[in-house]
Order: C-alpha cells, then sequence, then structure tokens
C-alpha cells in the first residue's frame, strides 16, 4: 500500500510540474507577443535589454532589428547597434557579427566602444576559423583584421591578447602548409614531397614540424633513389646521405635520430650495392 501510495503521490507531484512549467511557457510566450506587438519603441528598447541582459538573445534580437531604423543617428541607436552586433555574436552567427561588429568601429570611430567593437570583428573570424585540414580563408581574413586592430590601438589592454590569437591562427597556416607537404610523401610522390617540404621548411624555420620535415626529406630520397633509374640513383644516394648529414648537425638530440640512422644505414647499403651492380 506504501509503495502505490508513494507511486501515485509522485505522479501528481510530476503533473503538477508540467502543469506549471507549462502555464510558465503560455505566459512568458503571450508577454513576448505583447513586446512584439506593443506600439511603443521606448518599452521595446527596454524590453530588448532586460532580454540582452538576461541572455534570451533570441528574444532580443527582433527586437533589436527593428529598433536599429527608428534610432539611427541617436546615441541610443548607437548602444542598440552595440548590443545586436553582440546578439548576432552570442547567437553564433558570425558571419554577420564580425562584419557589423567591424562597421560599428568604422561608423563610430570616436566610440570608447569602437576599440572593443573593432577586436570584436577579428575575433569573431578567429572563432569561425577551420581546422588545418580545411580550407585557411577565414584563418587568414581573422590574422589580417587583428594586425589592423594592432596598428590602430596600439597601447589597447587587448594587443597581448591580439598577438597570442595571431600567433595561433599562424601555427594554424603552419600546420596546414605541413600537412599538404606531408600529403606527398604520403602518396609516394616523393621528388614533390621534397620539394614542397623544402619550401616549408624555408617559410617556417622555427617550426615546431621542422625536424620531421627534415627527416620526410631523407626518407623521400632513399624512396626516390632505390626507385630511380640507373643514371639517376648515384645522385640521389649523395643528395639523401647528405641530408642526414644535415640532420645529426641540427638535430643532434632529436627523438627521431635513431629513426634517421636507420634510413642511412639502407641508403648506404643501397648506396653500395648500385655501385657492385655498376662495376660488373
Amino acid at each position: 500500500m506504501k509503495a502505490a501510495y508513494y507511486i501515485c503521490l509522485m505522479q501528481k507531484i510530476k503533473y503538477c510540474l508540467f502543469i506549471f512549467s507549462f502555464l510558465i511557457f503560455i505566459t512568458s510566450c503571450s508577454d513576448y507577443q505583447k513586446v512584439l506587438k506593443s506600439p511603443n519603441p521606448e518599452y521595446k528598447y527596454e524590453r530588448a535589454v532586460e532580454y540582452y541582459e538576461a541572455e534570451e538573445y533570441y528574444k532580443a534580437l527582433p527586437l533589436l532589428d527593428e529598433l536599429i531604423p527608428l534610432y539611427k543617428g541617436t546615441n541610443k541607436g548607437e548602444k542598440i547597434y552595440f548590443y545586436w552586433c553582440y546578439t548576432n555574436y552570442h547567437l553564433d552567427y558570425l558571419i554577420t557579427a564580425s562584419y557589423h561588429f567591424k562597421k560599428y568601429a568604422k561608423t563610430y570611430p570616436n566610440s570608447k566602444l569602437a576599440e572593443e567593437a573593432l577586436f570584436m570583428g577579428a575575433y569573431c573570424n578567429y572563432i569561425d576559423s577551420p581546422s588545418p585540414t580545411l580550407d585557411q580563408t577565414p584563418t587568414v581574413m581573422a590574422i589580417n583584421e587583428l594586425q589592423i586592430f594592432i596598428n590602430t590601438f596600439p597601447k589597447s589592454e587587448l594587443l597581448d591578447s591580439a598577438n597570442a590569437l595571431i600567433d595561433e591562427l599562424e601555427l594554424k597556416l603552419e600546420t596546414k602548409d605541413f600537412l599538404n607537404s606531408k600529403q606527398y610523401y604520403v602518396t609516394r610522390r616523393y621528388k614533390s614531397a621534397i620539394i614542397a617540404l623544402n619550401n616549408t621548411i624555408r617559410a617556417y624555420p622555427n617550426s615546431e614540424y621542422v625536424e620531421e620535415m627534415h627527416l620526410l626529406i631523407l626518407k623521400s630520397y632513399y624512396e626516390l633513389a632505390i626507385n630511380s633509374v640507373e643514371d639517376k640513383k648515384e645522385d640521389r644516394f649523395k643528395r639523401g646521405i647528405d641530408v642526414y648529414y644535415n640532420f645529426i648537425d641540427n638535430f643532434a638530440e632529436s627523438k627521431k635520430l635513431n629513426e634517421a640512422e636507420i634510413i642511412y644505414t639502407k641508403l648506404v647499403k643501397a648506396q653500395q650495392e648500385h655501385l657492385k651492380e655498376k662495376e660488373k
């Protein structure tokens, strides 16, 4: 009996909670519809700010959108536009937010919020920057815009943040170039791999991938040499051996040293076998 009573009680509580939640939802919707239909722009402004501060951005956006042309050219209009930019940002409409943050900074260059707006315009593109395997157009755009911010506000408190974001984005571009270069090796296009990897090393001499790139060049020369026609083998063996010596000169403490030595041993052995064949 007690168990049945307990189950019945819990069901009643759940039902009451459901009815209570439903009534709140209906009341909230009804209240919001009244705000939307109100002919009073000041009332809509007050409620839009309330929604914004309560982080109910999906409610704030239509109201702010309606208020922008009504208050254009006024101090309140400037504030409404700034709220509108941030509302788009919070709703993840990043392309729209980025464009209008930058427009805000350009439209109100003397505003105390212009600095923040210009930074946020670039920051939206930073967030929109994809993984290194994808097209990096947003990444390049974010770097350029962050640099514009730095040049425009060289004494900004956000300067360190802007530089840190640029470093992060540039690493993404570096990773993209490295992965593209490495792909030639993965697909056994060794001649192209050597060219691409060397180009990437020249572009990023201090890259965190530089050791791996040198090792991939060494491996590419070995594969290229053993699969070459006879009259090209000797030159490619020598080039591969030179790459090995360059590797140990520059990365004597490398964790990849043992792997490089294995490739070098194979190169020398293959070179000696090639010379023996020539002598026959």
